[in-house]
């Protein structure tokens, strides 16, 4: 129904409002995903304990989508095992000016330049003290104001906020859509901002996952100096991909946007990043793999890549909240065949 009815006729209006509209439909009326949606797949054999946590399934949703953690409940209750929120600044800003969101249909894409738009850390944190029992990743930012040689104190600023509310942190240098932002993936600045970071962590009685989210666009090099500082700031994991500025073999009228492109164009090449860094890595640390997840088979591609979770963003616009449930049933199916292929 989503993909004959739903679908088609939210692509007729503007993406950024039907995502607002799709987000009151959800917080007002949420028996319609218990009418309309599978029930949501719960089995044991689903779960998956990574960096120490357990995660009931392994499909989650990506950063972007609940940026000011207004729907990790509602969104949740679809079947996904955890939940991304943010990119969250310290500050409120608006990002970028609008139009800013533009699907590529021809090409199951879309192009963003949001430019972290968020309420500011402080709003979220309020909402995140209701939460009861929903897994919960926490993407941070530095503000486009903050000069990048003093973003680390606006990474900082937000961990502290919080640390009691997330079970996780995703540290995101890889946006293309901050000015200036994607400098801190260079050895030099990450390995200093992850290092500080991760000294802040190690004073807490209980330290959180630390994670860090890449660029696709990375070349072989720049990724064996992410597995050096993995390994040297021993941080839990990392995030392949974010969203890329590539728009090699696009078709559609909106192709030429700026901005970072996400959909099936990016499915390939974060499968390649994912195989790289386990692979080059001896399976070191844990990945969590999204970027152009559109189908089961995509997904499983990525866990046989290397990754220990995936993520959905563009492919759950495009594809509706049933992939959760296919991607979760096809896992289930391939465990009663094979119960040791996934593990």
């Amino acid at each position: 129904m989503y993909k004959s009815i739903i679908r088609p006729i939210f692509f007729k209006f503007d993406p950024e409002e039907v995502h607002y509209f799709t987000f009151s439909l959800l917080k007002n009326f949420p028996f319609l995903a218990k009418i309309f949606l599978p029930k949501p797949i719960e089995d044991k054999r689903l779960e998956r304990e990574v960096f120490g946590l357990k995660f009931k399934n392994p499909v989650g949703l990506a950063a972007g989508f609940d940026k000011d953690a207004k729907m990790f409940t509602e969104l949740a209750d679809l079947g996904f095992g955890f939940i991304e929120i943010g990119t969250l600044t310290p500050k409120p800003q608006d990002g970028n000016p609008k139009k800013r969101l533009f699907r590529l249909k021809e090409d199951s894409a879309i192009i963003n330049r949001m430019g972290f738009n968020n309420g500011g850390v402080d709003a979220a944190v309020e909402r995140l003290k209701k939460n009861k029992n929903v897994l919960i990743g926490g993407n941070i930012g530095k503000n486009k104001i903050t000069p990048n040689e003093e973003a680390v104190n606006d990474y900082i600023i937000c961990f502290k906020k919080l640390f009691d509310h997330v079970d996780y942190f995703v540290v995101n240098v890889s946006s293309p859509n901050t000015p200036n932002l994607r400098e801190l993936q260079d050895k030099e600045p990450l390995t200093k901002l992850l290092g500080t970071l991760q000294q802040l962590n190690l004073t807490k009685k209980n330290p959180k996952p630390i994670l860090l989210k890449i660029a696709p666009d990375l070349s072989d090099d720049q990724l064996l100096d992410i597995i050096d500082i993995v390994k040297d700031t021993k941080i839990a994991g990392v995030i392949a991909t974010n969203t890329t500025l590539s728009r090699e073999n696009l078709v559609s009228e909106n192709k030429n946007e700026t901005g970072g492109l996400s959909g099936k164009p990016l499915t390939k090449r974060s499968t390649e990043v994912i195989r790289f860094l386990s692979e080059k890595s001896g399976k070191a640390f844990p990945i969590v793999g999204v970027g152009g997840i559109h189908t089961a088979e995509d997904a499983l591609e990525k866990l046989e890549a290397g990754a220990s979770l995936v993520q959905l963003y563009t492919g759950f616009i495009y594809e509706g909240p049933a992939l959760i449930h296919e991607i979760n049933a096809k896992l289930l199916k391939n465990y009663s065949s094979a119960p040791n292929r996934l593990q």
